[in-house]
């Protein structure tokens, strides 16, 4: 799979802007591999503040758990990159915002940290809305850290928008 372009980064988050807008929604996004890019990708559009209420980047387990109650038995038996562990993420997202949509992602961007049950370029996304049931998926993400990164973000977006669709 081929990354996606910084142009087209700037056009699904202007088109998920103006979809949470319309929907009368602030998001929260709870970032681990891609550090915060989907917060940067979303607030470089002007008037992002009428949607976005606050993004986590939490790389290290202290910050999963102190951040967004993340357990620490979940993090031991599963991992990081698991998704059990992007599921406590989404919703601990909506539980320590104001938001009423969540994104989270964990995953393993490389050049290192591959095993072989988890090769880099595996991430977990999940989504949820307050009140409703939280949807994970797993990706495996080809390229170079950066790229692994930008699909991150690409794929992350669209599941938002695939969600927001859905109502």
């Amino acid at each position: 799979m081929q990354a996606p372009d910084d142009e087209r980064l700037r056009a699904q988050a202007a088109a998920l802007g103006t979809r949470l807008r319309e929907a009368r929604q602030t998001l929260v996004t709870a970032e681990s591999c891609t550090g915060g890019w989907i917060a940067k990708v979303l607030t470089d559009i002007a008037g992002s503040s009428e949607w976005f209420d606050c993004g986590l980047a939490t790389y290290s387990y202290e910050a999963k758990q102190g951040l967004l109650g993340v357990s620490p038995l979940t993090l031991e038996h599963f991992g990081a990159v698991s998704r059990e562990t992007v599921l406590e993420m989404v919703s601990g997202a909506l539980v320590h915002s104001g938001a009423g949509v969540a994104v989270a992602v964990t995953g393993i961007a490389g050049p290192t940290g591959g095993t072989p049950d988890k090769p880099v370029g595996t991430v977990w996304i999940a989504w949820k809305r307050r009140g409703g049931y939280p949807r994970a998926e797993a990706f495996h993400f080809d390229g170079d850290r950066e790229a692994v990164r930008r699909q991150t973000v690409s794929a992350a977006l669209e599941g938002l928008e695939r969600m927001l669709s859905a109502a």
